[in-house]
C-alpha cells in the first residue's frame, strides 16, 4: 500500500524547516559576531566572558591585538 502526502503537508514540512534552518543562521552569525567582532562592546559581563572570546578570536585566527 502506498502512502500519498498532501501538497499542503509538504509545503507545510518546507515552511518548517525553512524557520528551522533561519534561526540556525541567525544564531551562527549572532556567535559569529560576538566571538569576532564584538571586543568586548556587547559581552561587557566579566572578564571570564571577555577571555572566552578572545581565546574564540586566537583559535579561528581572527585577529584581536
Amino acid at each position: 500500500m502506498a502512502l500519498i502526502q498532501a501538497p499542503a503537508l509538504r509545503t507545510q514540512g518546507a515552511l518548517v524547516s525553512l524557520a528551522i534552518a533561519s534561526i540556525v543562521v541567525m544564531l551562527a552569525l549572532l556567535t559569529l559576531y560576538l566571538v569576532g567582532l564584538d571586543q568586548g562592546a556587547v559581552s561587557q559581563t566579566g572578564a571570564l566572558l571577555h577571555e572566552v572570546m578572545h581565546d574564540g578570536r586566537h583559535l579561528l585566527g581572527i585577529p584581536c591585538h
